[in-house]
């Protein structure tokens, strides 16, 4: 039977992981790495709800965060710079050498780079009247 390419805007996150799984199992194929993980933190209020999250990977020696987010109402309180800061001391644990993180001019470049992260590439215009920062720290 021939392949069919069908149009999926609608991923489900199960179906999303099996790509994730594919895409670790060759790249662990092709380096001999095979010591990746999730690297994640949740900050909750009081009652339990989420306020803040965040989450990325480590593997072979590197760390990306993928994602980061504080409720509005709890931002400029230090959550997103405590999220930060545990993601950075767990992948230093895991013996990460670099970590690297995206963020729009509009969200939280300048977070980053207090915390000591460089500016490695800006895409002007992603989206159109903005900035798309990659930033990356060396960790000792």
């Amino acid at each position: 039977m021939k392949p069919v390419l069908e149009p999926r805007h609608d991923l489900t996150p199960m179906e999303i992981d099996a790509v994730e799984d594919r895409l670790y199992e060759h790249n662990r194929a092709a380096t001999g790495r095979d010591d990746g993980e999730g690297l994640g933190f949740i900050v909750r209020d009081e009652g339990g709800k989420t306020v803040g999250i965040t989450a990325g990977y480590t593997w072979a020696g590197i760390s990306e965060i993928k994602q980061m987010w504080v409720d509005e109402a709890f931002r400029g309180r230090g959550y997103g710079r405590a999220l930060l800061d545990a993601m950075i001391t767990e992948a230093r644990r895991r013996g990460v050498l670099r970590i690297w993180v995206a963020s729009y001019d509009f969200q939280a470049p300048g977070m980053y780079e207090r915390a000591g992260f460089k500016r490695m590439a800006e895409f002007e215009g992603w989206p159109e009247g903005r900035v798309n920062v990659i930033l990356c720290k060396t960790l000792t």
